[in-house]
């Protein structure tokens, strides 16, 4: 882009319209830049190699106040909330949800897609969808991946076993 980069263009939008979410398409999953289009405000991340279907999806997301990151980049993102010195409250998210939604949550933040989670857990896409809804709306979130922000920040993974999810 002439005379600037995606990272300024995206926080000189934000600045003089706040009310745009920018989806953010670039070559880059480096580090600093996923975390400098975050801070300036992008509502999500994709990377260019992305399917069109996918990409589609991810513009439709946003649109309606989802934030789509590549599955790639968003191990980075987990990574670095995962290992953050700030002391995280105590939480009863686990309390809050059922066994299948706890293993759900868990998979969905291991960043698996629906199928996926529908193959791992021998259910239909449409039970998943419905599974996900479910944890989406008890936890208060928009979309799959503050879900699993918020289930990686709250020490909640799969174990398998009786629970499905542990705090660490």
């Amino acid at each position: 882009m002439p005379g600037l980069n995606g990272i300024q263009a995206t926080s000189r939008i934000r600045r003089q319209y706040p009310q745009v979410r920018v989806l953010v398409l670039t070559t880059y999953d480096a580090d600093e830049w996923v975390f400098d289009a975050i801070r300036s405000g992008a509502a999500g991340y994709v990377l260019k190699d992305t399917p069109r279907e996918k990409l589609i999806e991810a513009v439709q997301d946003v649109a309606e106040g989802r934030t789509p990151v590549d599955p790639g980049v968003a191990g980075k993102l987990f990574a670095q909330v995962a290992h953050t010195d700030t002391p995280l409250p105590a939480t009863t998210l686990a309390e809050k949800l059922n066994e299948r939604e706890r293993e759900v949550l868990s998979l969905l933040a291991r960043g698996l897609s629906n199928a996926d989670i529908a193959r791992e857990l021998y259910l239909s896409e449409g039970t998943v969808r419905n599974y996900v809804s479910s944890v989406l709306a008890k936890l208060e979130v928009k979309d799959r991946t503050q879900a699993a922000v918020v289930a990686l920040q709250h020490g909640l993974t799969h174990v398998g076993g009786k629970d499905g999810c542990r705090q660490i």
